[in-house]
Formats: structure tokens, sequence, C-alpha cells
């Protein structure tokens, strides 16, 4: 609410003339949005921690989950509160990936592909990340073949900028366009601005199957490690120790974090041979 912008006593503008300026409704000026308090905030935690373990589980199995740990939730509640947080059965990321019936859907491209080389395949998707009095999204642009993470940007909004603003991250520090990007059918990455950045570019567009999570799985674990080697470890105040806890880690996980399926290695040394090009 950007109520701080009206001046009630202006000498030239009326009231009406800056609610117009600012985009606001005039006759909410003093609303002020509700406090999330200390118990929901421990809950939301709470169910994102069993839905990131259990995705399968609807509102009434993380109430009966929830409830014989000692919280006091029913199915109703669980029910407002996955909705408040975006999140569905079956379904394991928040609901930032609901499309836009008026965008075009593309098909998945990998299923057969045999990915051999860094900058073939980048895949990219965005999670939803608790702070002690609210939450933000994150988004990763990542290397299919090597894992690393090439570009993300953390935002308080759902909108596309913050997904094009990492995108353009990921091509600077690579130097160039991927062949193939995939994402699930979230409407920023069916958005226009999205797709059109892309063909652009000349890269071939991937979208995940409905419900189809497993199609994205290498970003998919990337938000269990983050969140069970930082997230829940720290209790971050802000967008800005938020941001800079983010950073840390995953200069931790492209640059240190070894993976068995990379025959040991980190991601960065697989995509760039060794030389190191990401800052925090």
């Amino acid at each position: 609410m950007r109520k701080g912008f009206i001046d009630k006593d202006h000498s030239q503008l009326s009231v009406r003339r800056q609610a117009k300026l600012v985009a606001v409704n005039r006759n909410r000026l003093t609303l002020l949005p509700r406090r999330v308090s200390s118990e929901e905030m421990t809950l939301c935690l709470e169910i994102d921690k069993l839905y990131l373990a259990r995705p399968f589980y609807g509102s009434r199995r993380i109430a009966d989950e929830l409830s014989s740990k000692g919280f006091e939730i029913g199915r109703d509640r669980s029910r407002r509160l996955m909705r408040k947080m975006g999140l569905r059965a079956i379904y394991p990321k928040p609901r930032t990936s609901l499309k836009s019936p008026e965008n075009k859907v593309y098909p998945y491209l990998l299923r057969t592909l045999e990915v051999t080389r860094p900058n073939q395949v980048w895949c990219t998707d965005i999670t939803y990340l608790p702070m002690k009095r609210g939450f933000a999204y994150l988004v990763v642009i990542m290397d299919w073949h090597s894992r690393a993470v090439l570009g993300w940007r953390i935002s308080n909004t759902l909108d596309t900028d913050f997904c094009l603003r990492a995108l353009e991250d990921a091509r600077k520090v690579a130097g160039t366009w991927p062949e193939i990007m995939n994402s699930d059918q979230g409407c920023q990455y069916t958005s226009k601005a999205w797709t059109g950045a892309l063909k652009k570019a000349g890269v071939k567009i991937s979208m995940d199957g409905k419900r189809r999570w497993i199609d994205n799985v290498f970003v998919e674990r990337l938000w269990r490690s983050l969140k069970y080697e930082d997230i829940y470890l720290h209790e971050y105040q802000n967008l800005v120790q938020l941001e800079g806890g983010v950073g840390a880690w995953l200069i931790f996980y492209n640059h240190e974090r070894r993976h068995q399926g990379l025959q040991n290695e980190t991601p960065w040394r697989v995509w760039s041979g060794g030389a190191s090009k990401l800052v925090a």
C-alpha cells in the first residue's frame, strides 16, 4: 500500500487525483496490511517442511500429522494456510506455477533427449521462502547438465520481471544462451515477455507436463537442499538477510558441494572446467 505518497492537504492535487496517479483506491488509503501472528508463521513453516517431504499430502493429512505433534490445527485451518501459501497435494511446490489460459503452453522436449554438455539445456523454477515475519520467492536458472546455478533473484512478489532479470544474469555469466529452456507451465513462463525473450534469442522452449514436477527434478532437489541446509536453520528477519544467506549458500552449492551424480565433482567445475565466474 502506497498511502505514504498521499498528501491530504496538498494545495494543488486532490486526494482523488493523487490516488489515481499512484494507482491506489482512494477509499482504502487507511487500510493497513494484517500482521501475521508468530503462531501462524510457525504453522506455515511446519506445513512447508512437511509438504516438502510429503508433497502428496493434502490438507487433511497435513492437519492430522501436525495435530499428532501437538499443534492446534484442524483441516479448515490447514486448508486455509495451504491456500495462502499456494500448496496443493501431488504438486510439490508453492502456487508459483498457475498457468494463464490465454498464453501458449509448449511441449516437453527433454523426455528422450540426451543432455551431454553445458548450456545445452537450462531449467528454471520458483519456490516459496519463509522469513521470521513473512515470505519471499526465489527463482533460479540452472544448467541441466552440470546442475550449476547460473542466475537467481529474490522478490516479494510473483511477477515475470524478476524471472527475466535472473535469466539475463545467467546469460551474462554464461556468455551465451542455452539451446533449450525448460520450465513449468506457470504464468511467468507462459507470459509473452518470457517466451518472447527466449524466441528472440533463438532458444527452444520446453515445459513440464501438468502436475509433472519430476520433469524438472534437478531444481526440485535444489529446493530441498537449500531449505534444509540453510533456510530452516536460519530465521532470516528480512529480505536483505534472506538474500545474503541464499547467496552465500548458492556459492557453497556451486563451488563446494559435491554430487554423486556428477562423479563427486562440484556443479561449477563440471559446467566451467574450473573457471569460477559466479560472485556473491
